[in-house]
């Protein structure tokens, strides 16, 4: 990646991750991943079964022009955005890509997702349990000049994710997420297979220990998920991270106290 490497990264949740709540976040994190966003008919169909049953989802009467408006409502934050899209086929993702790369954004390819409903269509964990066809994806977004990130899931069957790893920077990826589903040293692994991408652990990350964790296994960033709305836990997460970096570069951390807007309590377990 170019500039600065992000190193608090906002994760996508569907329905809910769009231009403000990035914008919210700015404060603390480096980069946000919004999205996930359904682009082609069969994902969209999808996700509206998901909305049929109560789960949030973006369903723009146009998915690319949503994409656009987004992340230009970002151009003046200092935050940089990308976008988690999700696709059954590969030019809607090509096409997102050359958006993305348009406004200097990450386009993130949704291998991740595991509700029936886009599996069937071939999106999110089926699309990890295919790499050949996940390359594909990946090297037709990285064509249009986009950073490409993979959004990915530890502990699926029949998954190797050091190998996907490999796989996905060997095709044009930069970036690779993965939610660790409690499996957290699989970071370690994947920080072996593939050390030139850049690599950001999620799951559970909520406070020092977390992000001690995830860091010590070869993690370069880390990402919050759930509780990105709550600023006590974002704050938490970018002092600790900075404590980290700050350590291994022989400096002294700096504080990042401010005053927080109104929030809330909430389970930040």
């Amino acid at each position: 990646m170019t500039g600065e490497p992000p190193r608090l990264v906002l994760a996508s949740l569907s329905g809910e991750a769009d231009a403000r709540w990035a914008r919210d976040g700015s404060l603390w994190a480096d980069l946000a991943l919004l999205g996930g966003i359904a682009l082609d008919a069969e994902s969209r169909e999808a996700a509206r079964q998901l909305v049929a049953r109560d789960r949030s989802e973006f369903l723009p009467p146009d998915p690319l022009v949503f994409v656009d408006v987004q992340l230009a409502a970002l151009a003046d934050t200092p935050i940089r955005a990308g976008m988690n899209v999700r696709s059954a086929t590969v030019e809607p993702v090509r096409a997102a890509a050359r958006v993305c790369a348009a406004h200097d954004a990450v386009v993130e390819v949704n291998a991740h997702c595991r509700q029936a409903e886009l599996c069937e269509v071939g999106c999110g964990e089926t699309l990890l349990r295919d790499t050949d066809r996940l390359c594909a994806f990946v090297s037709a977004a990285a064509a249009e000049g986009a950073a490409v990130s993979v959004k990915v899931r530890a502990a699926v069957d029949g998954v190797d994710l050091a190998e996907t790893a490999r796989r996905v920077d060997a095709a044009g990826a930069v970036l690779f997420h993965v939610d660790a589903m409690d499996s957290e040293r699989v970071i370690r692994d994947v920080a072996d297979a593939a050390p030139d991408l850049f690599l950001v652990a999620n799951n559970g990350v909520r406070d020092r220990d977390t992000v001690t964790e995830y860091l010590s296994y070869g993690a370069d960033a880390v990402s919050v998920g759930r509780p990105s709305t709550d600023p006590r836990v974002l704050q938490r997460v970018r002092q600790a991270v900075d404590d980290w970096f700050a350590t291994r570069e022989g400096q002294p951390a700096e504080a990042t106290d401010v005053d927080l807007p109104t929030a809330p309590d909430a389970d930040i377990g």
